[in-house]
């Protein structure tokens, strides 16, 4: 009995000292193991979650809120507000900042994007790096490159 008794309070010990949770599953972000505002450092199973997360995530659509990073890969849709790491789905949005490489028909990265996006439709707020598919958009190109059909950047340093 005392041994049951110490490995309970070391697990609940751990549970408070480690903030985080190593698996997440959820149908929605209501419909979960945990809420969404719990990070995940570990494996995300989904068909529509949002956590922040330091995680690979596998889904139909995956949310990432904070500053998250990992792997996220989806069939329909990735978004975040900033992120590092790859995301791979039909569409991948980042409200803000985003480090890494992006690969789908559209991506997006409202603020800074440095890596590479690959897709039919690229959008960078500020590129460092490389957009290659058909039609490439950024607002400033630092030090990057745009290979594509229609490539438009609004301001470039020099």
């Amino acid at each position: 009995m005392k041994k049951v008794l110490a490995f309970a309070v070391v697990v609940l010990w751990t549970s408070s000292v480690f903030a985080a949770e190593p698996f997440q599953a959820s149908l929605t972000p209501d419909i979960a193991i945990h809420g969404s505002d719990v990070m995940i450092e570990g494996l995300v199973l989904s068909i529509w979650g949002e956590n922040p997360q330091r995680a690979l995530a596998l889904g139909l659509a995956n949310g990432s809120t904070g500053d998250s990073s990992g792997f996220t890969w989806s069939w329909l849709l990735n978004y975040a507000d900033s992120y590092k790491g790859v995301q791979w789905a039909a569409i991948n949005y980042n409200k803000q900042d985003f480090l890494g490489w992006q690969s789908g028909c559209v991506n997006y990265a409202g603020g800074s994007c440095k890596g590479l996006q690959t897709g039919w439709v690229n959008f960078a707020g500020d590129l460092n790096g490389l957009q290659l598919g058909l039609l490439n958009l950024a607002d400033r190109v630092d030090q990057g490159v745009q290979i594509g059909i229609l490539n438009f950047m609004k301001e470039n340093e020099e």
